[in-house]
């Protein structure tokens, strides 16, 4: 084997890498476990006890110098189906952004052109607004320009004028639209930082102006909606000295000290004590709070730095500032909600923390300014006067912030300047303080420049929120899941079972099937495994259940590169090669077959990858990572083990064959490429049937993912009928399409409706529960309990139905190009496209055919998946083929196409049955125990499984020979009809599998 040792190097670098992040994922749940178990309390666990536990340790050392925060970035996560939690896609709406930008003008051709714009939006949902709002407006008003409405002061730093052209607006309203998501990405991102959730994750949607967040473990949804969908709140604020508002917290001190003296301290108090106790408990010997306990035994009250007085210092720890150690900054604010505080601190000061913490020696801090609230409450300004901000370079070369505002805000600005001269002013968004610079001087013109010890990126981020303020741009939930907790235990024993199942069920039939050698496959699979969730944790991706889906595919694929390569050596093996020769000869002559396959399953998982969301995602991004795993393992890896056990023996223990298989699949000579009419009629019979079958049952049965809706899974305490509880909502649902069928477990129900489907705002949402509830009254002896809930947006919907049929497009169309560059011939490309698109058919077809035997599956995103991967197994196959048709054309020159096509199929016809059996295996397991979830997932697959073989064995290569083969025979004056004789076989035995 050449390269070997960069091979063992390469084995030897990633497997260190994987057992260190596994290792760090086995810490972290170990620290959890702890966690569960100091918050039991007779057999329940308190939530709040285990979170002041995780809060406890969060800075604390748990593996060498790693703190438990450091090792819980780095642990392998699991996904909402398995956790619980909430999924929301958030929409950025373009209307306000066109609106604001226009001061809301109320000229009669704009807002025609807007109302038009927005009923073209409902039938055109992917095309961009301000592309149709151009469109309506040339309609509206021929020959009129944009500019007459869009130049005005707000826009002039935007470069627009009265002669700017409508191109030039249009692209300054797609720039702010573009600017006005990375500013709400911002701001939601620092709202779910603060939200308090483990390991939450914010991204944006390539190519949209949709942001997905995932919460694992919420448990108020309501007040998720709540906080990603309220509008941003950006203030200007005077700011108290220290020596203003000191006096009060030694006041403070004074009642909380007289409090603990007395025995009677509140339970905020006590709170604040048990601080202390923990710190110490956890063996924090370097606590603050044990130091300045001591210290403050003889200090006097410090009106300089109140947060040194004996009670309030073992909270307000921060060195030279008023501030918290950032695990105490929910005990500061149980503190500050108590009525102690109320009671003492005057009404018109509030503690605001800083938005980001400050590291001190090692420690994170978070800074509490005292800001001064108005008589009404209101700030002196609001972010609405600023007209732009940008990130700038002061005259020494430093980041500083340049804003600038109205008229309106100028003279706002100079007045709050002018009385503040040497004072801080805070900006605040969303009640976080992002900066507290000091007034030098009054400023007029309403230009400023805020500078100070930033960072670029900060300074970006400052910029981003003093723009935020002055553009309205609300956002909308278009889709969202949530899962219970206790469905999400469920998964993960479904998950679990079914992965153990079908790798246990592999494993054996590999050692029944190759004796020795099918054990030192199962030794590369069971290393396989350990390398893909090795990965998936180094990078950070959550396992979700369509990843263990995916999984289960790269066991399936492991083993298929192994069984190319045994079926090779034992041909090698029958014609009469060493055992060091046929081990060699074997793996070299199946690399390239191993090396197309993988490459159009690359093709299928990059494209997938790219245009899947959620779950279809996940499972691509863990396909991806098998598909290179697999090629280490199977083809590396394996022969390395293998070698060694040969290495100096003249002979060998190792077997590729056992009593059983030994005499498998052999003489075959099947005429397959005869009976190819007959397919071809049967294929044809068999996708009619079934989209007629489609027509008469109107339509396919699409998922919410594909029409849009609201989906609730409830569990009632005993087996209910779906039609009655159809029946009983229907009238509360406005008579809408509604879909109630059994989900798993007899007494759990999914019901699916499109009531309100395209009103995506919160008031919709919550008629939809109301009606769903109203309906479920008359079965409330049966306690339904809704354990989830999902909503797919009218337009999400439809961008999913575009993407889905892009992606199978893409998929075709990369197929075909590699297929033309690997074998030279457009009708290899042709017939392959063919075959895979036809494999579609018929598994769409399936469905309804299925349907009218009671299987009434959805097709959904997870479906797209599952018809994807199955193109990627058909193409495997044919690949396979194709490289055997190729491999006997170049060794014997004087045979044709038409001549070698059935020896071919026969001499690989081992592999495909070998491959089949154990991915329909893996496939099977997953639909009887992977759970409700990936039910038409695992069908749709089983399905395709048998499509995908037959279609590679009677589709695809016949098609060759009725397109090119028979051409090819004429031109050199041979029967395509013809049998090969011993004389013309080809070298390798086609007798032998």
């Amino acid at each position: 084997m050449r390269n070997k040792n960069l091979i063992i190097i390469l084995t030897v670098i990633v497997t260190a890498l994987c057992a260190y992040f596994l290792t760090l994922t086995f810490i972290s749940r170990g620290v959890q476990q702890k966690a569960v178990n100091y918050a039991t309390r007779n057999g329940r666990v308190d939530q709040n006890l285990r979170q002041h536990y995780l809060d406890s340790v969060w800075r604390a050392p748990v593996f060498g110098p790693l703190t438990y925060r450091d090792v819980r970035e780095k642990e392998l996560g699991l996904g909402l189906d398995l956790k619980g939690g909430m999924h929301v896609t958030l929409e950025i709406s373009p209307v306000e952004i066109v609106r604001a930008m226009a001061n809301n003008s109320k000229d009669p051709k704009f807002v025609q052109a807007m109302q038009k714009a927005q009923e073209l939006q409902k039938t055109n949902p992917t095309t961009q607004f301000t592309a149709l709002f151009a469109q309506s407006f040339r309609e509206v008003a021929p020959g009129d320009k944009l500019a007459r409405i869009f130049a005005n002061t707000t826009n002039k730093s935007r470069g627009l004028t009265y002669n700017s052209t409508n191109e030039q607006v249009i692209a300054a309203i797609d720039k702010e639209e573009e600017e006005a998501i990375d500013r709400s990405f911002n701001i939601l991102r620092t709202r779910v930082d603060k939200f308090g959730v483990n390991q939450p994750t914010i991204q944006r949607v390539k190519g949209t102006g949709r942001i997905q967040i995932e919460l694992p473990g919420v448990d108020n949804p309501e007040r998720v909606r709540k906080l990603l969908q309220g509008q941003a709140k950006l203030e200007f604020w005077e700011v108290w000295r220290t020596d203003e508002f000191a006096p009060y917290f030694n006041q403070l001190n004074e009642v909380l000290t007289a409090q603990e003296a007395a025995g009677k301290a509140t339970g905020t108090a006590a709170a604040t004590t048990d601080t202390a106790a923990t710190a110490t408990a956890t063996g924090d010997s370097t606590s603050l709070a044990s130091q300045l306990a001591k210290k403050n035994a003889t200090a006097k009250t410090d009106s300089a730095n109140p947060a040194q007085s004996s009670q309030l210092a073992r909270l307000f720890t921060m060195p030279g500032g008023l501030g918290a150690n950032l695990r105490d900054t929910a005990r500061v604010n149980a503190l500050l909600r108590s009525q102690e505080v109320r009671a003492v601190l005057p009404p018109n000061l509030t503690l605001l923390w800083d938005v980001k913490p400050t590291t001190i020696d090692g420690q994170e801090y978070l800074q509490l300014n005292a800001i001064r609230k108005t008589r009404e409450g209101v700030a002196p300004m609001g972010g609405d006067v600023v007209s732009d901000a940008r990130q700038d370079y002061d005259q020494g070369g430093r980041p500083e912030v340049s804003m600038q505002m109205n008229p309106a805000g100028a003279r706002k600005w100079q007045r709050l300047t002018a009385s503040n001269i040497g004072r801080q002013v805070a900006i605040v968004l969303d009640d976080y303080v992002y900066s507290a610079p000091v007034v030098q001087s009054e400023i007029a013109g309403g230009n400023s420049s805020i500078s100070g010890n930033f960072s670029i990126e900060e300074a970006q981020d400052l910029a981003n929120v003093l723009k935020a303020g002055k553009l309205p741009a609300p956002t909308r939930i278009v889709e969202e899941a949530v899962v219970g907790p206790s469905l999400g235990q469920e998964a993960i024993n479904q998950g679990l079972y079914s992965t153990l199942a079908g790798l246990v069920i592999i494993m054996i039939f590999m050692a029944v099937y190759y004796g020795r050698a099918g054990l030192v496959a199962d030794a590369a699979l069971l290393f396989n495994m350990f390398l893909v969730i090795g990965v998936l944790a180094q990078f950070g991706t959550a396992l979700t259940l369509p990843g263990i889906a995916g999984l289960l595919l790269v066991i399936a694929a492991s083993v298929d590169a192994n069984v190319l390569i045994f079926e090779r050596i034992r041909e090698e093996l029958s014609h009469g090669l060493q055992l060091k020769d046929a081990i060699n000869k074997g793996y070299s002559r199946a690399f390239s077959a191993i090396f197309d396959s993988n490459v159009t399953q690359l093709i299928i998982a990059l494209i997938l990858t790219f245009f899947g969301t959620g779950p279809v995602q996940n499972f691509a991004i863990t396909l991806l990572i098998g598909i290179f795993t697999s090629f280490l393992s199977s083809v590396y890896v394996s022969r390395l083990i293998i070698e060694f056990l040969t290495k100096d023996k003249e002979t060998s223990k190792i077997q590729f064959s056992t009593a059983l298989s030994r005499n498998l699949f052999q003489n075959l000579n099947f005429d397959i490429v005869g009976k190819r009419k007959l397919a071809y009629i049967g294929s044809t019979i068999f996708i009619v049937i079934g989209f007629v079958l489609m027509a008469v049952q109107g339509g396919p049965n699409l998922g919410v993912d594909f029409r849009g809706g609201r989906s609730y899974v409830v569990d009632f305490n005993k087996a209910v009928a779906a039609d009655q509880v159809r029946t009983a909502l229907l009238d509360n649902f406005g008579g809408a399409g509604t879909e109630v069928k059994t989900y798993g477990a007899n007494n759990r129900l999914r019901i699916t409706t499109g009531y309100l489907a395209d009103d995506e705002s919160i008031a919709a949402d919550q008629k939809v529960r109301t009606a769903l509830d109203q309906g479920l009254q008359q079965f409330s002896a049966d306690q339904p309990q809704i354990k989830s809930t999902s909503k797919v947006g009218a337009t999400i919907a439809d961008d999913i139905k575009k993407t889905s049929v892009l992606s199978l497009g893409l998929t075709l169309l990369g197929i075909f190009v590699y297929v033309l560059l690997r074998f030279e011939k457009w009708q290899y490309s042709m017939a392959a496209v063919i075959a895979l698109f036809h494999d579609a058919l018929l598994v769409i077809a399936a469905y309804p055919i299925a349907r009218l035997f009671g299987l009434n599956y959805e097709m959904d995103q997870i479906f797209v998946a599952a018809v994807l991967t199955i193109i990627g197994f058909s193409m495997n196959d044919t690949v396979v083929i194709y490289d055997r048709i190729r491999e006997y054309l170049r060794e014997n020159k004087h045979l044709t196409f038409a001549q070698v096509a059935n020896p071919a199929l026969n001499s690989t016809f081992s592999r495909t049955m070998i491959t089949f059996t154990t991915v329909f295996l893996v496939v099977a397991v997953l639909f009887f125990f992977g759970g409700e979830t990936l039910r038409s997932f695992s069908f749709a697959m089983m399905i395709g499984m048998v499509f995908g073989t037959y279609s590679s064995l009677f589709i695809a290569t016949p098609i060759i020979l009725d397109t090119y083969g028979r051409k090819e025979s004429r031109e050199r004056g041979v029967d395509h009809t013809t049998t090969i004789t011993d004389a013309d076989a080809p070298k390798l035995n086609t007798t032998h599998a």
